[in-house]
């Protein structure tokens, strides 16, 4: 697979965990076949990684303001990721800080 076009970092925040986010983000992001991670974060965010096309990760990044049906997203914070993604997309356990 060619080196991703955009990769960045998203931590959504609001009511994100117990409400499928991970299994959806998974989802979606395989549709769109995307590479990367998400998990939850201790602190109740769910921290994910997108790369890709610019067209897909841009799909994925304005996906999650909304969510599965049972979120409530109030913010979406994005940054550059410059770290390392695995192939695929997977899910990762619960990072504890």
């Amino acid at each position: 697979m060619p080196d991703p076009e955009q990769m960045l970092r998203v931590v959504i925040s609001g009511r994100v965990q117990g409400v499928w986010f991970r299994g959806w983000t998974v989802a979606q992001a395989q549709s769109l076949g995307l590479q990367g991670w998400v998990r939850n974060l201790s602190d109740g965010n769910v921290e994910a990684v997108f790369a890709g096309a610019k067209a897909d990760v841009a799909v994925m990044q304005a996906s999650c303001h909304q969510g599965p049906p049972a979120a409530q997203v109030r913010s979406v914070a994005v940054e550059p990721w410059l770290g390392p993604v695995p192939a695929g997309f997977q899910q990762w356990a619960t990072e504890r800080c």
